[in-house]
Protein backbone atom coordinates (compact mmCIF):
# COMPACT_ATOMS: atom_id res chain seq x y z
CA UNK A 1 0.00 0.00 0.00
CA UNK A 2 1.34 3.40 -0.99
CA UNK A 3 1.58 5.83 1.75
CA UNK A 4 2.30 9.54 1.70
CA UNK A 5 4.47 11.15 3.48
CA UNK A 6 3.71 13.27 6.21
CA UNK A 7 5.58 16.16 3.88
CA UNK A 8 3.32 15.28 0.57
CA UNK A 9 0.25 14.96 2.96
CA UNK A 10 1.05 18.85 4.16
CA UNK A 11 2.18 20.76 1.23
CA UNK A 12 -0.50 18.57 -1.07
CA UNK A 13 -3.40 20.23 1.09
CA UNK A 14 -5.19 23.08 0.83
CA UNK A 15 -3.86 26.29 2.50
CA UNK A 16 -5.57 27.46 5.51
CA UNK A 17 -7.19 31.02 5.97
CA UNK A 18 -7.31 33.10 8.46
CA UNK A 19 -10.65 32.52 9.40
CA UNK A 20 -9.52 28.62 9.80
CA UNK A 21 -6.72 29.64 12.29
CA UNK A 22 -9.34 31.81 14.48
CA UNK A 23 -12.27 28.84 13.87
CA UNK A 24 -9.33 26.60 15.26
CA UNK A 25 -7.96 28.50 18.13
CA UNK A 26 -11.68 29.29 19.22
CA UNK A 27 -12.60 25.80 19.19
CA UNK A 28 -9.74 24.67 21.61
CA UNK A 29 -10.76 27.73 23.45
CA UNK A 30 -13.99 26.61 24.16
CA UNK A 31 -12.89 23.05 24.86
CA UNK A 32 -10.17 24.49 27.15
CA UNK A 33 -13.01 26.82 29.22
CA UNK A 34 -14.58 23.28 30.23
CA UNK A 35 -11.50 21.48 31.18
CA UNK A 36 -11.33 24.32 33.58
CA UNK A 37 -14.64 23.74 34.42
CA UNK A 38 -14.24 20.24 34.77
CA UNK A 39 -10.54 20.84 36.72
CA UNK A 40 -12.16 23.27 39.19
CA UNK A 41 -15.11 20.60 39.83
CA UNK A 42 -13.09 17.52 40.64
CA UNK A 43 -10.70 18.80 42.70
CA UNK A 44 -13.36 20.23 44.49
CA UNK A 45 -14.30 16.73 44.99
CA UNK A 46 -10.81 16.11 46.66
CA UNK A 47 -9.60 14.00 43.31
CA UNK A 48 -7.74 14.46 40.55
CA UNK A 49 -8.35 14.91 36.78
CA UNK A 50 -7.31 11.36 36.21
CA UNK A 51 -9.41 9.53 38.84
CA UNK A 52 -12.39 11.47 37.69
CA UNK A 53 -11.87 10.34 34.12
CA UNK A 54 -10.58 6.42 35.16
CA UNK A 55 -14.26 6.50 37.53
CA UNK A 56 -16.13 7.64 34.51
CA UNK A 57 -14.86 5.23 32.00
CA UNK A 58 -15.51 2.81 34.75
CA UNK A 59 -18.85 3.18 34.59
CA UNK A 60 -19.30 4.15 31.11
CA UNK A 61 -17.25 1.58 29.19
CA UNK A 62 -18.84 0.26 26.39
CA UNK A 63 -20.69 -2.73 25.91
CA UNK A 64 -19.24 -4.92 25.48
CA UNK A 65 -15.79 -4.16 26.61
CA UNK A 66 -14.67 -4.72 30.38
CA UNK A 67 -13.04 -2.54 33.02
CA UNK A 68 -9.29 -4.35 32.89
CA UNK A 69 -6.81 -2.62 33.52
CA UNK A 70 -5.88 -2.58 29.60
CA UNK A 71 -8.89 -1.25 28.35
CA UNK A 72 -9.19 1.43 30.91
CA UNK A 73 -5.42 2.42 30.07
CA UNK A 74 -6.39 2.60 26.22
CA UNK A 75 -9.74 4.59 26.75
CA UNK A 76 -7.55 7.28 28.86
CA UNK A 77 -4.85 6.79 26.91
CA UNK A 78 -2.19 6.53 28.98
CA UNK A 79 0.36 3.70 30.01
CA UNK A 80 -0.48 0.71 31.89
CA UNK A 81 1.63 1.72 34.74
CA UNK A 82 -0.11 5.44 35.36
CA UNK A 83 -3.59 2.89 34.80
CA UNK A 84 -2.62 0.86 38.06
CA UNK A 85 -1.23 4.28 40.01
CA UNK A 86 -4.37 5.80 39.45
CA UNK A 87 -6.62 2.60 40.44
CA UNK A 88 -4.06 2.03 43.62
CA UNK A 89 -5.08 5.64 45.03
CA UNK A 90 -8.80 5.58 44.00
CA UNK A 91 -8.95 2.09 45.81
CA UNK A 92 -6.95 3.36 48.63
CA UNK A 93 -9.76 6.22 48.92
CA UNK A 94 -12.53 3.42 48.85
CA UNK A 95 -13.86 4.70 44.89
CA UNK A 96 -13.23 1.58 43.36
CA UNK A 97 -12.27 -2.46 43.78
CA UNK A 98 -10.48 -4.83 41.94
CA UNK A 99 -13.19 -7.57 41.44
CA UNK A 100 -12.18 -11.31 39.79
CA UNK A 101 -14.38 -11.65 36.69
CA UNK A 102 -17.32 -14.59 37.05
CA UNK A 103 -16.33 -16.29 34.00
CA UNK A 104 -12.63 -16.42 34.16
CA UNK A 105 -11.22 -16.08 38.01
CA UNK A 106 -8.33 -15.10 36.19
CA UNK A 107 -9.29 -11.54 34.65
CA UNK A 108 -9.19 -8.57 37.36
CA UNK A 109 -12.18 -6.31 36.30
CA UNK A 110 -12.52 -2.54 37.96
CA UNK A 111 -15.62 -2.05 39.64
CA UNK A 112 -16.88 1.43 41.48
CA UNK A 113 -17.59 0.81 45.06
CA UNK A 114 -20.88 2.86 46.82
CA UNK A 115 -18.56 5.84 47.69
CA UNK A 116 -17.28 5.78 44.04
CA UNK A 117 -20.77 5.45 42.51
CA UNK A 118 -22.10 8.57 44.48
CA UNK A 119 -19.39 11.03 44.01
CA UNK A 120 -18.99 9.76 40.44
CA UNK A 121 -22.81 10.46 40.34
CA UNK A 122 -22.65 14.04 41.90
CA UNK A 123 -19.60 15.49 39.15
CA UNK A 124 -20.99 13.60 36.11
CA UNK A 125 -24.42 15.78 37.00
CA UNK A 126 -22.41 18.79 37.59
CA UNK A 127 -20.40 18.15 33.94
CA UNK A 128 -23.38 17.35 32.06
CA UNK A 129 -25.59 20.67 32.90
CA UNK A 130 -22.17 22.46 32.49
CA UNK A 131 -22.22 20.85 29.00
CA UNK A 132 -26.01 21.88 28.42
CA UNK A 133 -24.38 25.19 29.48
CA UNK A 134 -21.66 24.95 27.16
CA UNK A 135 -22.71 23.37 24.06
CA UNK A 136 -24.30 26.18 21.47
CA UNK A 137 -20.61 27.83 22.09
CA UNK A 138 -18.88 24.47 21.52
CA UNK A 139 -21.29 23.66 18.70
CA UNK A 140 -20.64 27.04 17.05
CA UNK A 141 -16.93 26.88 17.20
CA UNK A 142 -17.14 23.42 15.57
CA UNK A 143 -19.31 24.42 12.86
CA UNK A 144 -16.53 27.36 12.16
CA UNK A 145 -14.08 24.43 11.87
CA UNK A 146 -15.81 22.48 9.72
CA UNK A 147 -17.14 25.31 7.41
CA UNK A 148 -13.40 26.00 6.46
CA UNK A 149 -14.00 29.64 5.43
CA UNK A 150 -16.23 32.20 7.42
CA UNK A 151 -18.15 35.25 6.68
CA UNK A 152 -16.38 34.92 3.08
CA UNK A 153 -13.10 35.85 4.23
CA UNK A 154 -10.40 34.88 2.17
CA UNK A 155 -7.27 36.14 2.50
CA UNK A 156 -4.24 33.85 2.83
CA UNK A 157 -1.73 33.42 6.17
CA UNK A 158 1.38 34.83 5.17
CA UNK A 159 -0.02 37.02 2.24
CA UNK A 160 0.05 40.95 1.93
CA UNK A 161 -3.73 42.25 2.88
CA UNK A 162 -3.27 44.89 0.41
CA UNK A 163 -3.95 43.10 -2.92
CA UNK A 164 -0.30 41.00 -2.91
Amino acid sequence: MFRLSLHDRIHGMKKLTLADYRALAEFRYQIREFFAFSDRAVLAAGLERGQYQLMLAIKGMPEGLRPRIRELANRLHIQHHSTVELINRLEAGGYVRREQAEDDRREVLMALTPKGESVLADLALHHHEELQEAAPRLVAALRRVMAGKKDGERKRIGKDHHGG
